[in-house]
């Protein structure tokens, strides 16, 4: 139907002719807001678990990383769709952005369904591996086996809402995923202790939950953002495009689950006090990083909109206040992180061999805030401009060649020293991150694509 193809100027065209900070404001406080949200439940979830059992704590640390894996696969077909279509919108092909959003419903379900049958018969040996108890193995599989073979809910939910955002709704998605995470919210403590007459499941009504919220944000965002998939014999062109440009995204996300399970096997050593409190950073990490993850999945519409019209000093405008945005925000989790350590990890735990560990860690880990502005936030602007290698190249550095090089490194110093690695590995891989990112802008203005002259203040960049 030819209105499925029609875009008013206030949607996708507005990321190219509207003063950037009033860009920023539009897209990013619905996208941070929801993720604000996700991350509540993302506490709440390990709440309500440490209060029913400390086994059950452990598990959800032990799982953490497949679900991680379920977010990266569905995160970076996603950003593929998202990048590609808002691309073609700024070429005018709205009918073939429309059939890369189709194609990406069909890899979506696809995905899922290899995932499901893969993460079945992997989630007892990797939960085997990863605890030491044997009633957190089993509450890790219970876990792990409800939110993986029922994570159809992640997967189509993060295809629509970047079908949406490219189309410069950013409202629809923040809505749905609001509505999911309150959805897990109001039925955790029910499921899992029995309350309102439901029979109590423990663990297994935390997973419940879970599935049953990533399940309403699909539905929601469904509803509008469903598109028609090109025939068959002409999807794997658009297949292979999503692919290319997402897998940066799922790489970087990827990533987390393999130094996350790295780490894991090197603390395991220390204590089993060690292993919770990473779990327990990662879940705080992603409550503090809002504004840094809101901003990386927001501004990559922006910029490919305006990289491919040409408007490149509107893009290094677009990322010097992406850099200042986020480096206000985490200030303030540098402050919590410095000075409330203990305050934080009470939240979930009262043990003194916890709160001994996670101090300290807190404390040093705290320190790498600032230099993850340039680390997290340079990926997402590589491959937002369609380069996909110096994007995949920081990821590595990392999450991998940095961090966890570092970190075994340091552990063999002693524990303390160990956490030194995460802000070692964001100052590093943040400074090469500058570089390459200054040489690019470096390589426009010696083509008179951009000059300091044309760099307008920031309230009056109209394109």
């Amino acid at each position: 139907m030819r209105h499925l193809h029609v875009i008013k100027r206030s949607d996708a065209e507005f990321f190219g002719t509207q003063p950037i900070w009033k860009v920023l404001l539009k897209v990013a406080p619905p996208v941070m807001l929801a993720q604000l949200i996700q991350a509540l439940y993302n506490v709440v979830d390990s709440f309500f678990v440490g209060k029913f059992s400390g086994d059950g704590l452990t598990a959800l640390s032990v799982i953490y990383p497949i679900q991680l894996i379920i977010t990266a696969l569905a995160v970076g077909m996603g950003v593929g769709v998202n990048t590609q279509m808002s691309r073609l919108f700024a070429k005018g092909r709205k009918l073939a952005a429309d059939r890369t959003g189709g194609t990406g419903i069909v890899l979506a379900v696809v995905m899922w369904a290899i995932f499901a049958v893969i993460s079945a018969l992997i989630v007892r040996p990797f939960a085997s591996v990863s605890a030491a108890s044997p009633a957190a193995v089993e509450y890790a599989v219970t876990y792990g086996l409800i939110c993986c073979v029922g994570s159809i809910g992640v997967f189509l939910e993060g295809v629509f809402s970047k079908i949406h955002q490219a189309r410069g709704n950013m409202v629809l998605p923040m809505i749905a995923q609001i509505a999911g995470a309150l959805v897990n919210i109001a039925l955790d403590p029910v499921f899992i202790f029995g309350l309102l007459g439901c029979k109590q499941m423990g663990v297994a009504g935390a997973a419940w939950a879970t599935v049953l919220g990533q399940v309403t944000a699909a539905i929601i965002t469904g509803i509008t953002g469903f598109r028609r998939p090109p025939a068959i014999r002409k999807m794997w062109k658009y297949v292979k495009r999503i692919f290319l440009l997402g897998y940066p995204s799922i790489l970087m996300q990827a990533l987390y689950t393999v130094y996350i399970v790295a780490l894991n096997f090197i603390l395991v050593g220390f204590s089993d006090a060690a292993v919770i409190v990473l779990g327990l950073y990662y879940k705080m990490q992603s409550f503090f990083f809002i504004p840094l993850f809101g901003l990386q999945t927001c501004i990559v519409p922006v910029l490919s909109y305006n990289y491919t019209r040409g408007s490149y000093t509107r893009v290094n405008a677009i990322m010097r206040d992406s850099f200042l945005i986020s480096g206000i925000f985490m200030f303030v989790g540098i402050a919590c992180f410095e000075f409330i350590p203990h305050e934080l990890i009470g939240l979930f735990s009262s043990d003194p061999a916890v709160f001994r560990v996670g101090e300290t860690a807190f404390r040093i880990i705290g320190a790498s805030f600032l230099p993850a502005v340039f680390s997290l936030m340079l990926p997402v602007f590589f491959q937002a401009i369609g380069h996909a290698v110096p994007s995949a190249i920081l990821s590595l550095m990392r999450q991998i060649f940095c961090l966890i090089s570092l970190f075994w490194g340091f552990s063999l110093i002693g524990l303390d020293y160990a956490w030194i690695a995460f802000p070692a590995a964001e100052l590093i891989t943040g400074t090469i991150g500058l570089i390459l990112y200054f040489r690019e802008v470096r390589k426009w203005k010696r083509a008179d694509k951009l000059s300091p002259s044309q760099t307008p203040p920031v309230c009056n960049d109209v394109a």
